[in-house]
């Protein structure tokens, strides 16, 4: 088992380098719709897929990237007994994701990851940030808006459902980094320019 101390860089490189992944990048080429960077908000994230109209290919986005997250957290819980060994996992798969070694670590915006790490470090947890990213998209059709508000709240949810700080901790310092990555949005949110959910940005 690798519980020991010095295995903590290990998870921390493993669960980077899964992070690093882009799943966006690689559907989009391999449906034949080049490089997902030249589209829309040239993001490699869920949103900016949603935005080639491919529906399907999207929802593959959002699983895989929430999956590596979620993967990350898994294989560190199955093969550490060390409890933090699953944050670091977590946490760093979400970094991965966001800085990619393999793309000038100019990355995605992290969120679906985000809720993947959520949903396998604390299930009931993660199930709130997820239900709460689901029903503001629902209600307001703003992509950035729904990650803006389940990172708010994750750390809320982390105390009041488990009372753990530890996660709350780990919660606040991704939902910190999902503000500065969404700095545009919340300024185009402010003036009314964000697009909405589904709309193609050329």
């Amino acid at each position: 088992m690798l519980n020991n101390p010095e295995f903590l860089i290990f998870w921390i490189v493993l669960g980077y380098f899964m992070g690093t992944i882009p799943f966006g990048l690689l559907l989009t080429r391999a449906a034949g719709m080049g490089d997902i960077r030249r589209i829309g908000s040239g993001n490699i994230g869920t949103t900016n897929v949603l935005r080639t109209g491919n529906k399907p290919l999207a929802l593959a986005t959002l699983v895989l990237d929430g999956g590596k997250g979620a993967l990350a957290v898994g294989l560190a819980m199955w093969f550490s007994d060390d409890p933090v060994a699953p944050l670091l996992a977590g946490g760093a798969a979400f970094i991965g994701h966001i800085f990619p070694i393999w793309l000038g670590f100019k990355g995605g915006k992290g969120v679906a990851t985000f809720l993947g790490t959520m949903l396998a470090l604390s299930l009931p947890v993660g199930a709130a940030t997820l239900a709460t990213w689901i029903l503001v998209a629902v209600l307001f059709r703003y992509s950035s808006l729904s990650a803006l508000t389940a990172a708010a709240l994750a750390p809320i949810y982390a105390y009041a459902m488990k009372g753990m700080t530890v996660l709350m901790a780990v919660a606040f310092v991704m939902a910190m980094v999902i503000y500065m990555r969404h700095l545009e949005n919340i300024r185009r949110l402010a003036s009314g320019q964000e697009s909405r959910i589904g709309r193609k940005k050329g």
